[in-house]
């Protein structure tokens, strides 16, 4: 379930849209039949709207982008990445209020 505002990226599209993006990059490793990632929606929608031009939000679906979720070693949804300058410079496991979401970015932004 994509929330509105945040781009759906998939192992094609990663390098471009997350690796090689201008700004930190937060990706949402979610799946369709994840109940916390469904509750995270709003919150990610709620993010992108408030920090765009800060930060990018991202979500990529585990089953049908099996490769990135491999190589980043994820194994528990939802898993939260922030990516700077193409590297991840922090992860977070697990469904998490808005604010206190933000509170945890606010060293990476």
């Amino acid at each position: 379930m994509r929330a509105s505002g945040v781009t759906e990226v998939t192992d094609t599209d990663f390098e471009t849209e997350v690796i090689g993006a201008d700004l930190p990059v937060l990706v949402e490793f979610t799946a369709d039949w994840c109940p916390p990632c469904r509750q995270m929606a709003p919150v990610l929608a709620a993010l992108a709207a408030q920090e765009a031009g800060r930060l990018k939000v991202v979500q990529l679906d585990v089953d049908r982008s099996p490769a990135t979720t491999n190589a980043y070693k994820v194994l528990s949804m939802p898993t939260f990445m922030v990516f700077r300058a193409g590297e991840p410079v922090k992860s977070m496991v697990g469904a998490r209020p808005g604010r206190r979401l933000l509170q945890e970015l606010s060293d990476v932004l």
